[in-house]
């Protein structure tokens, strides 16, 4: 795992990750969005064969990241499961039975369809909408929230970050990344099996792009 960046929001200690991740050293916690587990066996179920191998790839990097870090609290910023209960959803179970001192949050998201109680026997915090910390909110999609000028700043995910960027032969290559404005910040997605929606540099924003599992500010 490569070092991350120290990106200070609102004199709070960030860590940004190459393995699309943000550690709030302030208050010992790793944020995630969009993991999508079980999103591999969805669409085998459905007669498409997607490798499991990428399921079990991003349960590892989460894995890393935590003992990287060693936080006290997992902040999944909505979209944790991608679909219905799947053998997917067994394997996590398992890992979280092994986890249970890590305090454990999930700002709801549009997949995010398993019943309550699955959540609580997995001791898995619930917020249907806003959840606030600190001075920062966490929201699924950053468009269904208040102003955050007044209720702090805003982490959000569902868009699915990336940017594109151009070499001299015209070639075009599109990368995961970071997307922040002055009072907001949109994860990248933190599974790999997604697709991305490509945002553009503005004078008032930054880009971190993930490139070859490094950070890259975009300029321009």
């Amino acid at each position: 795992m490569n070092a991350p960046i120290l990106y200070q929001i609102q004199d709070q200690q960030c860590w940004l990750s190459a393995e699309r991740a943000i550690f709030w050293e302030n208050q010992s916690s790793l944020i995630l969005s969009d993991t999508h587990f079980g999103k591999t066996g969805h669409f085998r179920k459905n007669g498409i064969g997607v490798p499991q191998a990428v399921f079990h790839e991003d349960l590892q990097r989460m894995m890393d990241l935590l003992s990287f870090f060693k936080p006290a609290r997992l902040v999944v910023v909505g979209d944790l499961f991608h679909s219905a209960a799947n053998l997917e959803l067994d394997l996590f179970a398992k890992w979280r039975s092994d986890f249970t001192q890590l305090e454990m949050v999930l700002v709801k998201g549009n997949h995010d369809i398993l019943a309550e109680h699955w959540y609580q026997e997995h001791q898995i915090k619930v917020e249907k909408a806003v959840y606030q910390l600190g001075p920062f909110q966490f929201a699924h999609d950053p468009m269904h929230t208040t102003d955050s000028h007044e209720t702090g700043f805003l982490l959000s995910g569902h868009l699915h970050p990336g940017v594109s960027l151009s070499g001299m032969g015209k070639q075009n290559l599109h990368f995961p990344c970071f997307y922040f404005t002055k009072t907001s910040c949109i994860l990248p997605a933190f599974s790999r099996f997604s697709g991305t929606a490509t945002v553009k540099k503005k004078k008032d924003n930054t880009i971190f792009a993930i490139v070859n599992q490094q950070l890259i500010e975009i300029t321009r």
